[in-house]
């Protein structure tokens, strides 16, 4: 199926984006990475609606990750003048492990207009349930906050899907956005600890289709997909890794149910993001 003659309306819920003067440094440093070729040079704003038109994309949610303690504000304000200059693109905050005062940050955060927030583990080199992080998961449940996690990687065990199974049985409220099918190269172990979460926090926990359909056969895609349930997963492209092109066709090379594809590609995004036309 050709992605401009699909008739699903569409929402990208995994978008990284960067101010142009760093943009390719940004970009050839999560190459590097992870040892892929980027979709696109550099991944700014324009990038990713370009890049998003060939499929007829409506809204991304749009973040960057802080490595450093100080870049969680200038962040922060760069997500929320992008999200203001595009009204595409709904903005989560940046965060880190060693803000000293959620309640502050979150608080600047919510009055930037941002929706939740981002982290990275792995590049920020911190595990999930590191109790230093507890107060801010705590606060971010109170305040029925998303948080898009980075799940999952073969190499080091920051992400590991487990480790989010610790935190949600702690904080079962917790509304949570598992990327990459609840865990990169940990498929097997994302589903495992959703097994053991599901009863205790499973209304709450999300995932996304980015940087997995690539890896999955499509039958196992969508056998994760049926396990996890549609009405939790969204569509996702980890822009600027993935061509938003190449991952619906992956997306539609999973042969789920219209119904299903109507759910994941914008319904669930639209429920949870408040959007007035949400069904």
């Amino acid at each position: 199926m050709s992605p401009k003659k699909h008739p699903y309306r569409i929402a990208d819920v995994h978008a990284h984006i960067y101010p142009d003067k760093i943009a390719e440094k940004a970009t050839r440093s999560v190459a590097s990475f992870y040892d892929v070729e980027m979709a696109v040079k550099a991944g700014t704003p324009e990038a990713l609606l370009a890049n998003g038109s060939e499929i007829g994309c409506e809204r991304y949610l749009v973040c960057s990750v802080a490595t450093k303690l100080e870049q969680v504000d200038s962040i922060c304000d760069y997500i929320a003048r992008e999200c203001a200059a595009h009204p595409e693109f709904i903005g989560l905050g940046a965060y880190h492990p060693d803000v000293a005062d959620p309640v502050a940050t979150l608080d600047r955060i919510q009055d930037l207009g941002l929706v939740g927030v981002k982290i990275h583990p792995d590049f920020q080199r911190f595990d999930i349930d590191d109790p230093r992080m507890l107060p801010t998961y705590r606060e971010l449940a109170a305040r029925r906050l998303p948080i898009l996690i980075h799940m999952g990687d073969d190499r080091t065990t920051f992400s590991a899907p487990k480790r989010l199974g610790h935190v949600l049985e702690q904080v079962p409220d917790l509304v949570v956005i598992a990327a990459h099918f609840g865990g990169y190269r940990a498929w097997g172990e994302a589903a495992m600890t959703f097994a053991e979460i599901r009863d205790l926090a499973g209304s709450n926990v999300h995932f996304d289709t980015s940087s997995s359909l690539y890896f999955l056969r499509p039958e196992c895609a969508a056998s994760l997909v049926r396990f996890f349930g549609a009405e939790r997963m969204m569509f996702g492209v980890d822009f600027p890794m993935w061509n938003h092109a190449r991952e619906l066709d992956r997306f539609f090379e999973m042969g789920l149910t219209a119904r299903e594809n109507k759910a994941i590609l914008y319904d669930n995004f639209a429920r949870l993001f408040g959007l007035d036309n949400a069904s």
